[in-house]
């Protein structure tokens, strides 16, 4: 279940087009302007958006002041974070942990009539394939959603008030802060995962689940041979996931330091490729753990 040769990993572009495509929600960073021009202060806020063929699509509302500021400079850039819904992001905040997040950079063009209603368009195929795919989910899948936030997780439910009412770059920020370059061509080429628009449902409706999270617990005992005292899923795509598991510390002065969360990688037998099959790996994970963990306490 482990490994961490390039077979088994997401390439840069891939983890990219993934953030992109599970999320509807960024921040986009415009230079303030006014009668005498730019100020290099920079304004930022959250802004929704939809992925078309690898091009972010941003709605901002009339009042933005990035209408404003676009017309002096149109200079931006615009950051997406992998979804860390419910209790991962009051986790992540806690330990002062930043999910991975892709910045681009790059200039804000204000879309003609035609191609703004054609980008409309593809919003309400979008969200009616998800909604048709979301009614035809079988009893796993289901079982693995229920417990989450159907709100705060459906892309869906978060874009439909978008129905009614120069040289560019991408950075890949890792989860410590690390920053890589990516080819924007490179992510324009690739695909995104299909489970990328249900990666936050999926995500959310795991760690608000006491058995999911206890069967995360045991992957890592029984596939990486690690005593995790608390588990929550991290992020997830066609190849595995990632899990930030509570282990003890190297370093035990004090109770504080007692425990530290660490990210563990645990990667599928074969690609997930939907939903219906990731969750079936998952499930079968969590039988197969069950089994060897009463197999080491004679009961199997």
């Amino acid at each position: 279940m482990k490994g961490n040769n390039k077979a088994t990993l997401l390439t840069l572009a891939e983890k990219c087009k993934n953030i992109l495509a599970s999320n509807w929600l960024g921040h986009l960073n415009t230079i303030k302007s006014d009668a005498k021009g730019s100020k290099e202060n920079i304004y930022t806020s959250k802004v929704k958006y939809i992925l078309k063929r690898g091009k972010p699509y941003i709605w901002v509302p009339e009042h933005e002041l990035h209408n404003v500021n676009t017309i002096i400079d149109e200079r931006s850039s615009f950051s997406v974070a992998s979804p860390y819904p419910g209790p991962l992001g009051k986790l992540l905040r806690s330990v002062n942990k930043f999910p991975a997040r892709v910045a681009l950079t790059g200039d804000v063009v204000t879309l003609k009539d035609k191609k703004a209603q054609s980008v409309a368009e593809s919003l309400k195929e979008v969200m009616l394939s998800e909604e048709k795919t979301v009614k035809e989910f079988s009893y796993t899948v289901s079982g693995v959603l229920s417990s989450s936030n159907q709100f705060s997780t459906s892309r869906s439910e978060n874009l439909k008030e978008l129905i009614d009412g120069v040289e560019n770059s991408c950075m890949f920020v890792d989860g410590n802060g690390g920053t890589h370059e990516v080819d924007f061509e490179d992510i324009e080429k690739c695909k995104a995962d299909l489970l990328a628009p249900y990666s936050a449902k999926l995500i959310d409706g795991i760690n608000r689940s006491e058995a999911r999270r206890r069967g995360l617990i045991l992957f890592c005992f029984i596939y990486l041979n690690v005593n995790a005292r608390d588990a929550y899923m991290l992020s997830l795509d066609r190849k595995g996931f990632d899990v930030l598991g509570k282990v003890r510390s190297n370093t035990t002065k004090d109770e504080v330091d007692e425990y530290q969360w660490k990210q563990y990688r645990f990667t599928f037998k074969e690609e997930a490729g939907d939903v219906e099959s990731f969750c079936r790996q998952l499930v079968q994970m969590e039988e197969e753990a069950v089994k060897k963990v009463s197999s080491y306490s004679g009961l199997g």
